[in-house]
């Protein structure tokens, strides 16, 4: 998805029938079909999947996608149009599908998901948006512990980060192969040639917290940095375009963990939390691990419904001063104890 011209374009393979676009006036949707067909169909194949957008420093926008063969075109300003003819570009080595491209300090680069299976993340440099491009290696070795690892590329307040898909989540309950893919990051390292430095595998980096979290305003539930078993859902389900999320589907021992949060020199001496239930449940606020100190723990009574929202406070005695890893630990009988929008501290 990209912005531009004031709204927002999502380009989607539409399985065996080309490449689709929608756009959206915010990037939550909804989305809209504008051309009531396929922006790229090569009817001839079943080729046409997987596009990346870039868009130069002059404006020109152009479209790579493809498996196994990589093929890029020109876009209209209106991102909905071609502008030139469809190129299929000479075989990179280890490209399978994926790809992804970007600028960076006047190069071009091109990461891909390489030859499966297993996938790693490969990658190709060139000195212009339409090649010819030059394999340059591994962001990311193949290895039997992913498949299907599409890359994307960002970066954030001076750090570079390699984004890709694995099953490591899915693998901590089954290792029977679904299509129940997770998103994984590294931090990603420029040569001063511009070629990339490798990357371990995901689950053997450590990606710094850019900076500390802020808990002195409100604060959605699904903001966390790790839980297991909770799910998401939209307040409003009949509103496809809603955007306000609750966490549910929580049992007794899970917990949401929040990292790096700075309560600073003063602290926060209260702790406000929106839920809604039937039952009976607890909150425990703990600190550094799910079995640390604990700072505070509100009782919940039931409020009327799983619907019907309640703010629940604590005090915390004594304040809570410093920098820590936050965890709600949720404690309870039975199954789904309540549904969590919404913390603060004060």
């Amino acid at each position: 998805m990209v912005e531009a011209n004031g709204a927002y374009y999502m380009y989607c393979p539409i399985h065996g029938h080309g490449i689709g676009v929608l756009m959206a006036d915010s990037p939550y949707g909804p989305f809209k079909d504008p051309l009531g067909e396929p922006l790229v169909w090569q009817k001839e194949h079943w080729e046409d999947i997987d596009p990346t957008i870039l868009i130069d420093d002059d404006g020109q926008v152009y479209m790579y996608w493809g498996n196994p063969n990589l093929y890029s075109v020109k876009l209209g300003n209106d991102m909905i149009s071609l502008a030139g003819p469809i190129v299929k570009h000479p075989k990179i080595q280890d490209y399978q599908e994926g790809p992804w491209i970007w600028k960076h300090e006047g190069r071009y680069y091109l990461a891909f998901a390489s030859t499966c299976c297993p996938e790693g993340i490969g990658y190709a440099m060139s000195d212009g948006p339409e090649g010819p491009w030059e394999y340059k290696g591994h962001i990311m070795d193949h290895t039997v512990r992913t498949r299907g690892n599409h890359p994307g590329i960002i970066s954030y307040k001076g750090k570079h980060y390699v984004f890709g898909l694995n099953y490591d989540i899915m693998h901590l309950t089954t290792f029977a192969h679904a299509e129940q893919r997770s998103a994984a990051l590294a931090e990603m390292h420029y040569n001063p040639d511009g070629t990339i430095q490798e990357v371990p595998y995901f689950m053997d980096n450590v990606v710094e917290q850019i900076k500390t979290f802020d808990p002195y305003r409100r604060v959605e539930a699904e903001t966390m940095s790790w839980g297991y078993g909770l799910k998401t859902k939209r307040m409003d389900e009949e509103n496809r375009g809603s955007t306000n999320m609750y966490v549910t589907n929580i049992d007794d021992g899970e917990y949401i963990k929040v990292s790096g949060v700075r309560f600073g020199n003063k602290g926060a001496k209260k702790f406000y939390a929106s839920v809604a239930t039937d039952g009976y449940a607890i909150i425990e606020i703990r600190l550094d691990s799910p079995e640390g100190p604990m700072a505070g723990m509100i009782s919940i009574a039931p409020t009327g419904g799983y619907s019907k929202y309640y703010t629940a406070n604590c005090k915390l005695k004594p304040r809570l001063r410093g920098t820590h890893d936050l965890y709600f630990v949720f404690r309870g009988t039975g199954k789904n104890l309540l549904n969590f929008d919404w913390w603060r501290f004060k």
